[in-house]
């Protein structure tokens, strides 16, 4: 009995430990569990039991207690008890984060989408993908390169993987849950989508890059030299911090900010504009205010990502969730199944042309993979890069989205080459240089 005691007693010493130290971490621990879980069970259709048995289980995160309500479509989550959060599904803008006091609306705008049916094998079309032989692969190192991303997978988390080549469907391949159709959290790819945004705004004649930023607030002091293209690039000189595994700048954002476009817009320059590169989930997202100023109407802008590149290119699955003043969050909320990302990448492939339609210019290529003063040839515009061998043994004109947890769509111009990967575990667990090396070396 003595020892049974004892064991309790370590056990409430040892939350008490935990909560001492990470109790503000609460608000963003139980905020990170209900939204998540809200909008795998909305958009990707998982079982609340696997959201928390398996994406769930991440440190701190696992702290919480995640629960979902089928009837009011509402998420829940709290810690030991404390700082419970809450968060609802809406159709078509995803799910948010409300607080205690929230009233159910029931009239709120959502974007209208055209969603038809391409008669033209996959990924140009909506019909079953052409079986295709090419006599330049060589199909034994083929898979086993393919087969990588998989080996001790317990530890890889790779859920899904997918590769065109030549724009035909050449392999992929599901576990779990996951299937073709299965929208998967591309988290930082994102931030791609929203940038595709301003290249097709600058392809039809609305928008320059080069502008100075539209912010009012700016305009009498040392921001407002800021154009657009520094926002692109990371580049404003703007204060942020961008930590994950603490109470930061962008933590703060994504958990407790209702309007998401505000965070950095406030912030104080520490530089001039291309002094220094600096990664800003917030960036993204005043960027996404931005497109949202160039519209008459809100519903112009909840239109506009689809109308105009999303549903233009097929890809129906996806959905950008938006924060609760109405805001698509560019940073992080972008949902669409492996094969629609891949549509995304194949569209850069082709340089904007998408069935004998220019969507974007074949320049706004070029602009998005010329590497950003300081970033160390990392990164573009809202795009990452190899133009300096982060991965040594892949082609340095690979450029990529990548997302948090190791999501990517790879492009690489110089294979005729789109790669999709997205898991759970991101490099150098999931080794990134590797399984490109070998897939490369396939392609003869």
């Amino acid at each position: 009995m003595k020892w049974i005691k004892r064991i309790l007693l370590l056990l409430v010493v040892i939350v008490g430990v935990l909560l001492y130290f990470n109790y503000p971490k609460l608000n963003i621990i139980s905020g990170y569990a209900s939204k998540y879980m809200a909008s795998s069970v909305l958009i990707a259709g998982h079982q609340p039991g696997y959201v928390n048995q398996t994406d769930l289980q991440m440190p701190l995160i696992e702290l919480a207690t995640t629960s979902y309500d089928k009837t009011v479509q509402q998420a829940s989550a709290d810690v030991y008890g404390l700082l419970e959060r809450k968060a609802i599904d809406r159709q078509g803008l995803g799910a948010v984060l409300v607080s205690d006091d929230y009233k159910e609306e029931k009239n709120f705008l959502q974007p209208q989408r055209n969603q038809k049916f391409d008669s033209l094998p996959y990924p140009f079309g909506h019909l079953p993908a052409k079986d295709s032989i090419f006599p330049e692969i060589d199909q034994a190192a083929f898979n086993r390169a393919v087969a990588l991303p998989f080996a001790n997978n317990e530890i890889q988390k790779t859920r899904t993987l997918l590769i065109l080549y030549k724009g035909h469907l050449v392999h992929e391949n599901y576990v779990d849950d996951f299937t073709k159709d299965t929208p998967v959290l591309g988290w930082s790819m994102t931030k791609s989508v929203l940038a595709t945004c301003f290249g097709i705004l600058q392809h039809q004649g609305k928008i320059d890059v080069n502008w100075p930023a539209p912010i009012t607030e700016w305009e009498n002091d040392d921001r407002k030299n800021i154009t657009i293209n520094h926002l692109l690039r990371m580049q404003s000189g703007l204060a942020w911090e961008e930590d994950y595994s603490a109470i930061s700048d962008v933590t703060k954002m994504l958990f407790l900010d209702d309007d998401m476009t505000l965070a950095q817009k406030q912030k104080e320059a520490i530089a001039n504009p291309t002094e220094i590169w600096n990664y800003s989930s917030g960036t993204t997202n005043l960027l996404s205010g931005i497109l949202r100023q160039q519209f008459r109407t809100h519903q112009e802008y909840l239109d506009y990502p689809y109308a105009n590149l999303l549903d233009k290119i097929g890809a129906h699955s996806f959905l950008i969730e938006a924060d609760y003043a109405g805001n698509y969050v560019g940073s992080s909320y972008g949902w669409a199944s492996t094969r629609d990302w891949a549509r995304l990448g194949q569209l850069y492939l082709n340089k904007g042309n998408w069935n004998g339609e220019q969507l974007f210019d074949t320049n706004w290529v070029d602009y998005i993979t010329t590497p950003t003063a300081n970033s160390n040839g990392t990164y573009g515009g809202q795009f990452w890069l190899n133009a300096e061998g982060v991965y040594p043994d892949v082609p340095k004109d690979l450029y990529s989205m990548n997302g948090f947890q190791g999501q990517f769509v790879f492009i690489i111009p110089s294979k005729d080459l789109v790669v999709v990967r997205t898991g759970l575990a991101e490099n150098p667990i999931f080794d990134v240089n590797a399984f490109l090396s070998a897939l490369v070396a396939a392609i003869n």
